[in-house]
């Protein structure tokens, strides 16, 4: 034989390397020379060749033959004995060859690779369903002696676990089960043919041979395990399965198929399996069961088990099976039971992101394919990484890994494992797993889930269940998503005030705008913010709107944190003043002023509504908004900051008590007269920047209808023109008004010139009794005159008795009265005065307590009828459904409750105020 000086041959080779021809044998002896092992290499290929020099005839078949030695040397002991295994078995083979030789061909090319991990693991699957079908004829043969009937029982083998998926392991166990249908035969005779077929069958593929060991057969997923018959009746089974069966056994029952025997019957039990998996789908019980489950085999696995262990290959099959089962009852395109085909799936359908999906089909290859060459070296079913480093170093080099193969295998599987678990923790666990489970609405298709709209508590069905079949029409990934989400989002819905307005909401929100993408990842990552944004939608109109306007706010609902980090009011002055500085055209800079204005009405409004937040605190920050969107409009007309300019803040704006939908009563002030026209400008500027209609929306309406003379008078006074309007022609009214005046932005001199104009006029050391009584007679004018027809006074939230104008009038009078000798007493802001006048013992704390009460409760419900309507309301509904829904806003059972607690609340606050008013 020639060969080349470098193409070197043991002595004990030369032989067999001579049976073939000299380029066979130069080819050969190269490839083993250039392999991972040449001295072992050329000890396991050295018999098969002397034994069978066709086996290594072409040079496909070197490479697969040097590919077998180099990974498996029990193949390849079983080569030396057999060679011609490698091609195909001989009629008549023990099972143990027939599993030898399909192992030998597919690990062969799965080695060498012709073919990948998938092709292979089904290869070797549908080479177990031949011989096991084979087995079963021989079977049937063999006992038909003792069971005449066998021969015409109907008998299914039912491919479980890894083989059911074709996923089925080099040495792994062959999971089943055993079905059979007594047809016409007699029942008990049946039975007892297919239990004994069954156990013939199970002992023939199990039962060791001269070659070595055969199948290792597993029916342990039967029905009560091992105490259990081997083989049930379809009706058997479903009596099991809808009766008595755990979580796990239903999730096994995603990977069953039908591998032997009678096909039909082999398709009734699938039928059967996919009725019994997603007709009733999993609870939350269920769940928490194959939760546990894993858990504690992850408890009990060694650190070097790749299969059990935390990141391991468990971790990638339970996370896909539990996804499949949440989200494959409404999308039969999800139940694939092959783990990459099923990944690919939730992928394409939106369940999870598609670099989620490449990180773990990738891992999953890697680790099958690792499992692979840790099994096949002797035949073992092990899934634990050797501790011996030679070992490590040839797994390692068997997967192509470079440098130190074993410190490379070792780095390369702990970044695998590290990856796979913070997917499955963040998938496995994902919180709407737990919602959806736990959602009677959510268990049942969307046909079934219209028909539960009425006992839902919504009103209009039909209108809602045309908004169902719009969100999940078609097949886009939202409409795929909403399939599944939203039956749950009615079981939220109907906990709203308004689950009609809720669904309705919804639809809008969903159908409006482009780019869904925020939504669609919140529905599945965060049921909470699903939950809340449902709650919201549902609680009134305004939020609708502000949600439609700014969807990017959705996200945040999830975070307590974000939901209650509203800026106080030089943060957020701040924060707009950087928004603005960073916009150089002036229509940006518009938009910039009423989109701050939108978004902190939104943030302030699902923060009033989801959580504890004081109703103190909602009227403040509304306030605060105002003073900042105020000062930054200012900054926009008047930029350099040089005007002789004061803005006054007026009424419940002075006082820092605006509601959602308030007009700004403001009032505009300069100092010199020179700066009349300048101020006037000014002022119809602001009107402009704030009020105007825009494309970029309303922020505020300003009313000045407070100045002096009213509509009548100029947009803005000059301090001295103030001075002398206020000390010569004010009605007295008007001086009252003045104990909320609040400068908010421009000139501070001018500011300040301001408040040192009308302070002698406001603080006085005496009040006239004349204008107490004319600020009574105004009262019981306003009482009498400006509630408006049709409206009971006894239920208007701001003018009816006991209502927040008593409260204003009365804390404002005792302020007149008394704070030119107690400053303490000059604050704007009524709930501040009430705790100061408790405080200066003007009022008893029984008074202080009634009236703080009256005054919060008031405007909390006023603050709740706003967002409910989209407007002002101040009068308490009289409409049945209004008045419910605003007492389920205020978590009130019942309406009457919501009533009974105004009348209650206002009727010992008229009392206070009529004991001290008059």
């Amino acid at each position: 034989m020639n060969r080349e000086p470098n193409i070197e041959v043991p002595e004990f080779a030369k032989g067999a390397l001579a049976k073939l021809t000299p380029d066979a044998a130069q080819h050969l002896a190269a490839l083993i020379n250039a392999s991972s092992d040449p001295t072992g290499a050329w000890q396991r290929m050295t018999p098969i060749i002397a034994a069978d020099p066709g086996i290594a005839g072409s040079p496909a078949d070197r490479t697969k033959l040097l590919s077998i030695v180099t990974s498996s040397r029990a193949l390849a002991r079983t080569l030396a004995l057999h060679p011609g295994l490698l091609r195909t078995a001989p009629p008549g083979s023990s099972i143990t060859l027939q599993v030898r030789s399909a192992l030998a061909s597919i690990a062969g090319d799965d080695l060498s690779g012709v073919i990948d991990m998938a092709d292979a693991t089904a290869r070797f699957s549908d080479a177990i369903d031949e011989i096991v079908g084979n087995q079963l004829v021989a079977a049937r043969r063999a006992i038909e002696p003792s069971h005449p009937v066998v021969g015409d029982l109907p008998f299914a083998v039912i491919a479980m676990g890894k083989w059911g998926a074709r996923e089925l392991n080099y040495a792994s166990d062959v999971d089943l089960l055993f079905v059979h249908d007594a047809g016409g035969l007699d029942p008990s005779a049946a039975r007892l043919a297919a239990l004994g077929l069954a156990s013939r069958l199970m002992g023939d593929l199990s039962a060791a041979t001269f070659d070595g060991p055969a199948l290792l057969v597993d029916a342990d997923l039967r029905p009560e395990g091992t105490m259990g018959p081997l083989s049930r009746s379809i009706e058997g089974y479903e009596r099991y399965y809808r009766e008595w069966a755990e979580a796990w056994e239903l999730q096994a029952l995603l990977k069953a198929r039908a591998a032997a025997g009678d096909a039909d019957l082999g398709r009734r039990f699938i039928g059967l399996a996919t009725r019994v998996i997603w007709e009733q789908g999993l609870d939350a019980e269920a769940l928490r069961s194959i939760r546990k489950i894993k858990e504690q085999v992850e408890l009990t696995a060694s650190s070097f088990d790749i299969k059990r262990a935390r990141g391991g290959i468990r971790d990638i099959e339970f996370t896909t099976q539990v996804l499949q089962l949440v989200h494959g009852r409404l999308d039969s395109d999800l139940r694939s039971p092959r783990t990459l085909d099923a990944l690919a799936a939730l992928s394409e359908h939106g369940f999870i992101e598609a670099e989620d999906k490449d990180v773990l089909s990738r891992s999953y290859r890697f680790l099958r394919n690792l499992e692979h060459r840790i099994q096949l070296w002797d035949l073992r079913q092990s899934h634990t990484l050797p501790a011996d480093t030679e070992d490590r170093a040839r797994i390692g080099r068997s997967l192509g890994l470079k440098g130190d193969p074993a410190e490379a295998l070792t780095e390369e599987l702990a970044r695998v494992r590290s990856s796979v678990r913070d997917i499955h923790e963040r998938l496995y666990f994902r919180p709407i797993l737990d919602a959806l489970v736990g959602s009677p609405s959510a268990r049942i298709g969307i046909e079934q889930a219209a028909l539960r709209l009425e006992a839902l508590g919504f009103a209009d069905v039909t209108a809602a269940t045309r908004a169902l079949e719009e969100m999940t029409s078609g097949v886009t990934r939202r409409s795929r998503v909403m399939n599944q989400v939203l039956p749950l989002m009615l079981d939220w819905l109907s906990l709203s005030p308004d689950p009609d307005m809720g669904l309705k909401q919804l639809r809008m929100l969903l159908s409006r705008g482009s780019d869904h993408s925020h939504l669609i990842v919140l529905l599945q990552n965060n049921p909470l913010a699903g939950e809340r944004l449902c709650h919201l939608l549902g609680t009134g109109r305004l939020m609708g709107e502000l949600i439609d306007r700014i969807p990017e706010f959705v996200p945040r609902l999830a975070d307590d944190a974000l939901l209650d980090d509203i800026r106080g009011a030089k943060a957020a002055a701040d924060r707009l003043t950087q928004l603005l500085d960073s916009r150089p055209d002036p229509e940006a800079k518009l938009g910039t002023i009423r989109r701050f204005a939108r978004r902190r009405k939104l943030r302030i409004a699902a923060r009033d509504v989801l959580t504890d937040a004081p109703v103190s605190a909602t009227i403040e920050a509304l306030s605060n908004s105002a003073d900042a969107v105020m000062s930054g409009a200012l900054k926009i007309i008047d930029s350099d900051g040089t005007a002789d300019f004061a803005v006054v803040a007026m009424g419940k704006w002075g006082g820092r008590e605006l509601s959602y939908e308030s007009d700004l009563d403001v009032m505009y002030a300069f100092s010199h007269d020179d700066n009349r026209d300048k101020a006037l400008k000014l002022s119809s500027e602001l009107s402009r920047v704030l009020s105007e209609p825009s494309k970029h929306g309303e922020a505020y309406l300003l009313d000045s209808a407070i100045r002096p003379e009213g509509k009548s008078g100029p947009l803005a006074r000059s301090l001295d023109s103030y001075r002398r309007y206020y000390q010569e022609w004010a009605e007295p009214w008007e001086l009252l008004a003045l104990i909320r005046a609040r400068p908010i932005a421009g000139n501070k001199a001018t500011c300040e010139g301001f408040m040192e104009g009308i302070e002698p006029m406001v603080w006085r050391p005496e009040v006239p009794l004349e204008m107490v009584r004319a600020i009574r007679s105004i009262k019981a004018r306003v009482e009498a005159e400006r509630i408006p027809p049709g409206e009971d006074p006894d239920y208007h939230l701001k003018l009816g008795k006991g209502g927040l104008s008593d409260v204003e009038f009365l804390v404002q009078m005792l302020q007149l009265q008394n704070g030119g000798r107690q400053p303490a007493l000059r604050v704007t802001g009524t709930l501040d005065a009430l705790r100061r006048l408790y405080e200066s013992e003007y009022l008893t704390s029984d008074e202080f307590r009634i009236l703080e009460e009256a005054y919060l409760f008031c405007t909390q419900l006023r603050l709740r009828l706003h967002l409910q309507t989209g407007r002002v309301t101040d009068s308490l509904p009289t409409e049945r459904l209004s008045l419910a829904r605003a007492a389920a806003s205020l978590g009130y059972d019942r309406a009457s409750d919501l009533r009974e607690h105004y009348r209650r609340v206002t009727r010992r606050a008229r009392q206070v105020f009529e004991r001290r008013f008059y």
